[in-house]
C-alpha cells in the first residue's frame, strides 16, 4: 500500500489518501473504514440525461464521488471491497487515464454536479487507484494500521499445503490473512486385493495437481517457508514425488528452494489444521520473526497459563478490564473485529483498553480475524489477557455478584 498523503489535526480529525496495490491492502482498508466515515474515490455511475425534445438517455461515466459510509463488505477470496453509502459531494467526471492502471487525475466540477446529493451509491474499490478516508477522529489502532500497511517489509511470509489422501488446501499466511489460494480434490480409488494399480494412479494424479498448484502460485523469492502438513505419510510421499519431478524436468526453482520446505504432521487436510501446524516447535523456530508465529505463540502461552495457573489468564471484556484497572496485564490479545464494531462506544472501550495496557508497559497483539489464530481467539469472546501476577479476586467478585 502506498501512502499518498496524510493530514491529522490536533483534535485527531483528518484524512489519509492511500493507493492499495495488493489483495491484502484491501483487507487493511476494510479495517480502516467505519460507519459515518467519508470516502472519496474514483467510481462508475450511470447518469441519465434529457434532451430538448424530451427523450432520455443514460451512460456510464467514471467520476470522483465522496460518500458517507453506511456499510462495507469484503470478500477475502477475490479481494473485492464494496463501500455503500449516500453521496456527499461530486468532483466531476474523470478524463481518460494515460495508462490502464494509473491513478486518474481529478477534474473539479462541483458546480456542474449531475449526481443527486444524498442518493445511494456503491463504490467498488479498485487496485492502484487512490482512496481518501476522512474521519472525525483517528484513533491509535487506525493510525497504526495505516503505518503498518504502508511498510514494505511486511509482506506475505508463509505458504502451506495441508493435505490428506484426495484433499489438499494451498494456503498463504500473510501478516494479517490466511487465504486458501487453491483447494484440490481428487478421487482416489480404493486398494483392491491383488491390485493397487488404480490406487497408485489416483495418488500420482493427486500429487501432480498439488505440484502444479505450488508451481503456479508460490513465489519462492518472497515466501520464507513452504509447509507441507498431513496425517500419516502423505506429506513424505508427496515431497519425494515433487523432488523427483523437479529433477526429471530440471525445475531449478523447486530444487534451489528445497531448504524452505518443512514437513509437519497434522490431523487433516482442512484449513483449520493450520492452527496446530503453526504451533509446532520446528515451524516456530524457522518463522520466529514472522507476525503469524508471534501471535500463535502468544495464544499458546495463554492456553498453557489457563490450564496451569488460571488466576493469571482471563478472557472476556469484563474480566480483562478489571485486570487492567489493577495494572496486572502483561500481554493483551484482541481481534481486529472488535475495532470494526458499528457501535462507537464499543470501539472506544477496546481502544481505551489497548492504550491502557500499553501505558502500563504491557504487550498488545491485534489478531486478524482472517487468521486461524484470530478465528480461535474469536471463540473466546475476541479478547484475552496474560497477567503479570495472579488475581483470584476477579473470579470471587463474580461469584459474589451471582450469589446476591
Amino acid at each position: 500500500m502506498k501512502l499518498i498523503s496524510k493530514c491529522i489535526e490536533k483534535d485527531h480529525s483528518g484524512h489519509v489518501t492511500l493507493c492499495p496495490e495488493e489483495l491484502e491492502d484491501m483487507w487493511h482498508v476494510y479495517n480502516l473504514i467505519t460507519k459515518d466515515d467519508l470516502i472519496k474515490a474514483t467510481t462508475i455511475r450511470r447518469l441519465q440525461s434529457e434532451s430538448t425534445t424530451g427523450s432520455t438517455s443514460s451512460q456510464r461515466i467514471r467520476l470522483v464521488l465522496t460518500i458517507t459510509v453506511e456499510t462495507v463488505d469484503f470478500d477475502a477470496q477475490v479481494g473485492l471491497l464494496r463501500i455503500n453509502g449516500r453521496v456527499a459531494s461530486e468532483n466531476g467526471p474523470v478524463p481518460p487515464c494515460p495508462m490502464p492502471h494509473a491513478p486518474c487525475p481529478v477534474t473539479a466540477d462541483v458546480a456542474n454536479s449531475r449526481v443527486q446529493m444524498g442518493s445511494y451509491h456503491t463504490i467498488d474499490l479498485e487496485l492502484n487507484r487512490h482512496l481518501t478516508v476522512v474521519k472525525p477522529e483517528w484513533d491509535t489502532i487506525a493510525l497504526e494500521r495505516v503505518d503498518e500497511s504502508c511498510d514494505i517489509t511486511t509482506q506475505a511470509e508463509v505458504a502451506a499445503v495441508v493435505c490428506q489422501e484426495g484433499l489438499a488446501n494451498l494456503c498463504f499466511l500473510t501478516q494479517h490473512m490466511t487465504v486458501v489460494k487453491q483447494r484440490i480434490e481428487t478421487p482416489i480409488p480404493r486398494k483392491r486385493k491383488g491390485s493397487v494399480t488404480n490406487y497408485d494412479k489416483g495418488l500420482t494424479k493427486f500429487y501432480e495437481h498439488i505440484y502444479q498448484a505450488i508451481e503456479r502460485h508460490v513465489r519462492f523469492d518472497i515466501v520464507k517457508a513452504v509447509i507441507i502438513a498431513s496425517p500419516g505419510f502423505v506429506k513424505d510421499r508427496f515431497y519425494a514425488y515433487m523432488v523427483d519431478q523437479a529433477v526429471k524436468t530440471e525445475n531449478k526453482v523447486i530444487l534451489e528452494n528445497r531448504y524452505k520446505f518443512i514437513l509437519i504432521h497434522c490431523s487433516s487436510g482442512h484449513k483449520h489444521a493450520l492452527n496446530e501446524v503453526m504451533q509446532d516447535a520446528s515451524v516456530l523456530a524457522k518463522l520466529a520473526d514472522t507476525k503469524a508465529a508471534r501471535e500463535v505463540g502468544a495464544l499458546q502461552k495463554f492456553y498453557e497459563m489457563l490450564n496451569h495457573d488460571p488466576d493469571r489468564a482471563f478472557y472476556g471484556y469484563g474480566h480483562v478490564a478489571k485486570a487492567n484497572e489493577q495494572g496486572a496485564i502483561g500481554t493483551l490479545i484482541v481481534t481486529d473485529e472488535l475495532f470494526r464494531s458499528a457501535d462507537i462506544a464499543t470501539r472506544k472501550q477496546y481502544i481505551a483498553l489497548v492504550e491502557g495496557v500499553r501505558a502500563m508497559g504491557g504487550s498488545v497483539y491485534v489478531f486478524s480475524s482472517l487468521h486461524v489464530s484470530g478465528e480461535q481467539l474469536q471463540q473466546l469472546s475476541g479478547v484475552a489477557a496474560l497477567l503479570n501476577f495472579p488475581l483470584p479476586d476477579i473470579e470471587d467478585e463474580d461469584n459474589k455478584e451471582e450469589d446476591e
